[in-house]
């Protein structure tokens, strides 16, 4: 919820700590204090400051030819004549020009502005803007409002004013007809224009005092960017140990394969070319591991039984130690035997618990 800080017109002379102030958030009641006691409760937080219109000067430039938006500098030279001070010692803040091309300007002077916000900086305030009373009203219609003692004028009109009840007796004659009058019955509604016309009002925070995210120390900089380098190489380093710990286990589990195809590979010295020259074998017909090949693909392949130990003997060929389900499995198995035409040969078998153990051998072919 936005906090909302008013300085009214009797703080001017002293700008101090004592300077009374109004705050309210948005809906919420308006109360009277000075900023030192609203700085106990808002210090540290974020305030949207608002001056009275006395401070400040309103005008509004002549149509600007052209379509191009002019500088700063340049609209201060159109308007320099209409302003009270040299140039040199006023801040001027620029909105957005009208449908006929005319830009409204507020000028303020710059050292007095400079002290204000650095007495709401000491006091422990976090300015997120600055803008006038006067210049709050909604430009729906033209609007006099009673305010912090005196009258505002402003609104769908040219004028910024702030008016005493005698000025305003005076200048009255030359105020348009039709105006919104809200007296000092109707505070609440006022604040809540004025909340309301916050989006369209000038910001004095432009140009110089224009607000800058606070940059980094160079300290913190450094600080972060080794922290994310330890963390990167951190993670690296854990990486790389992951992945050799994964390439170990599968190389050993490579090894246990193999031996479990090649009993006969007692030493392992280069494990791809072994296994390359002993697959190009494999590729000859009436091989032995074309025929264990052949073995497994055409009857083992197609059943339920597990293979747990492969060894081969020369002379007596394959001998595979098999798990099946039940002996009707293995019955099955030694039928596709049968069909393949290859000699093997069922031996014995056990039931260990829930699962039957058999030996099952290929013989080897003569000739």
């Amino acid at each position: 919820m936005s906090n909302w800080l008013y300085l009214t017109a009797e703080g001017l002379a002293g700008c101090d700590a004592g300077w009374p102030v109004g705050y309210w958030q948005a809906g919420g009641e308006y109360r009277v204090v000075t900023l030192a006691e609203a700085a106990t409760f808002l210090s540290g937080q974020s305030v949207r400051v608002i001056l009275p219109m006395e401070i400040c000067s309103g005008l509004r430039s002549e149509p600007w030819p052209g379509r191009r938006k002019p500088t700063v500098q340049a609209l201060a030279y159109a308007v320099e004549e209409r302003l009270a001070e040299e140039l040199d010692g006023l801040h001027l803040a620029v909105g957005a020009a009208d449908k006929d091309s005319r830009y409204p300007l507020l000028a303020i002077n710059k050292e007095r502005f400079k002290a204000i916000l650095a007495l709401l900086r000491d006091s422990g305030l976090q300015v997120e803007s600055v803008k006038v009373d006067a210049d709050l009203l909604p430009d729906d219609q033209a609007y006099g409002v009673w305010w912090a003692g005196r009258w505002l004028v402003g609104g769908a009109i040219e004028a910024r004013l702030a008016l005493s009840p005698e000025d305003l007796e005076v200048l009255r004659p030359r105020l348009p007809d039709g105006l919104c009058w809200m007296g000092a019955d109707r505070q609440a509604d006022i604040a809540a224009l004025l909340v309301a016309g916050h989006s369209r009002g000038l910001d004095l925070l432009q140009g110089e005092f224009r607000q800058v995210r606070a940059r980094w120390p160079l300290g913190t900089l450094v600080l972060s960017a080794l922290a994310l380098f330890a963390v990167s190489w951190g993670f690296t380093l854990a990486r790389a140990h992951y992945l050799e710990s994964a390439a170990g286990q599968l190389y050993e589990q490579s090894v246990q394969r193999f031996q479990r195809l090649y009993p006969e590979q007692t030493r392992i010295v280069d494990l791809a070319a072994q296994l390359k020259a002993l697959q190009g074998q494999t590729d000859q017909p009436g091989s032995q591991m074309g025929r264990l090949v052949q073995l497994i693909e055409q009857v083992i392949g197609g059943s339920s039984v597990e293979v747990q130990r492969i060894e081969y003997r020369a002379g007596s060929g394959w001998t595979l130690l098999l798990t099946a389900g039940s002996f009707t499995d293995l019955e099955r198995l030694r039928e596709r035997g049968q069909g393949s035409g290859l000699p093997i040969r069922l031996g014995s078998a056990s039931k260990d618990r829930e699962r039957v153990q058999a030996v099952l051998m290929l013989e080897e072919k003569n000739g």
